[in-house]
């Protein structure tokens, strides 16, 4: 039997166990229900290919790599953008603002999807909504056919090996429209001002390679380059 001095002692003891068991579970449940929250919250991230199934208009969340970076097609989309490429397709990415993110910077990007002269990009609201997430994955230029540059191909990473067939023609102050063909159809390759690249030794005849971003520009498809070493003499 237990004294009442220890009977009112075991309570005490009883009801302060209870109270910090009572803590716990209320600190637990906070925790739960902020997690809980955010993950209400947290946009769930689609592929690039899912995104560009749905119509413009929608807004979705991406997650990729860059493939052309900040600011590099400036002079002919007068914006800032970047594009990005995940395993199942590529997209152009509309800011306003140089976020300075470079080729191979992993990237998670809000946005609403547009259309922009015939192209689908997507539009973050504000410069907030595009997040750089570390390295991501070396994306690879794919080799497709000149007669291949199509909706298919649109928004990635492509490379080609053709033939000049027209003398280069000049569309200052945007760039400069390059005519090439493998054999299997002629396509543009359109050279922004703003990459620096040097077209004065491209003349009909020469055969080139051209890595770009696949894209469009009202009814028709074109290659842009991204760097001076995206185009190169070939035998």
């Amino acid at each position: 039997m237990f004294k009442p001095q220890q009977r009112f002692t075991a309570r005490v003891v009883t009801l302060a166990l209870a109270a910090a068991f009572a803590t716990l579970i209320a600190v637990a449940a906070q925790k739960n229900a902020g997690r809980a929250a955010r993950l209400l919250l947290a946009p769930e991230v689609v592929s690039i290919a899912a995104a560009r199934s749905l119509p413009p208009g929608a807004t979705v969340t991406v997650d990729g790599s860059v493939t052309v970076p900040s600011g590099a097609f400036k002079s002919g989309t007068s914006d800032e953008g970047f594009a990005m490429q995940d395993g199942g397709g590529g997209i152009y990415v509309r800011t306003a603002a140089n976020l300075g993110l470079r080729v191979g910077r992993r990237v998670r990007v809000n946005g609403r999807l547009a259309d922009s002269n015939g192209q689908l990009v997507l539009a973050p609201s504000r410069a907030s909504d595009v997040r750089p997430r570390g390295r991501g994955t070396n994306i690879r230029a794919e080799s497709v056919s000149t007669g291949r540059i199509d909706e298919a191909t649109e928004g990635r990473l492509v490379q080609v090996t053709a033939t000049i067939t027209k003398p280069v023609v000049n569309d200052l102050p945007y760039g400069y429209r390059v005519f090439i063909d493998d054999g299997s159809g002629e396509v543009q390759a359109f050279v922004y001002v703003s990459t620096g690249i040097d077209v004065s030794g491209l003349h009909p005849g020469r055969r080139i390679g051209v890595t770009g971003f696949s894209g469009q520009y009202n009814d028709h498809y074109e290659i842009i380059p991204r760097f001076r070493s995206d185009i190169r003499r070939t035998r």
